[in-house]
């Protein structure tokens, strides 16, 4: 059974930092591009980060270029979200989510693409 299992959201002040990792089992993981999404109240679940499988390339959304890391360490099955600088805009639940096939802007913002998502880490930034 695949799993993806999310942790270290919570609740921080604007400035702070987070660091996100997702923990995949059950999947040969350094074949898969891994992202990061995320879904404010009321809107949409936007793509927020992805890293291709050998963490060779990686892509960042606008609002998050400059603050925010992905990474992932295939040797331990996990991936992470570094969050520095964390505004109130930030404010959401954050999902990792994993896919296979090619790396290309395209292909890794679209949702649909993704075999398998996690339940999602609550991430709070307060004013």
């Amino acid at each position: 059974q695949v799993r993806l299992v999310e942790s270290g959201g919570g609740l921080v002040q604007a400035g702070d930092s987070l660091r996100l990792s997702c923990a995949a089992s059950g999947l040969p993981f350094s074949e898969y591009t891994m992202a990061w999404f995320r879904q404010a109240p009321g809107k949409e679940r936007e793509i927020v980060a992805a890293t291709s499988w050998s963490g060779g390339g990686s892509y960042y959304a606008d609002s998050v270029k400059g603050r925010f890391a992905i990474s992932r360490d295939n040797a331990k099955n996990t991936g992470y979200l570094q969050m520095n600088s964390l505004e109130p805009e930030d404010t959401a639940v954050y999902y990792c989510a994993a896919r296979q096939g090619g790396f290309t802007t395209s292909s890794i913002t679209q949702q649909q693409g993704y075999n398998y998502w996690g339940q999602g880490t609550q991430v709070t930034v307060s004013p």
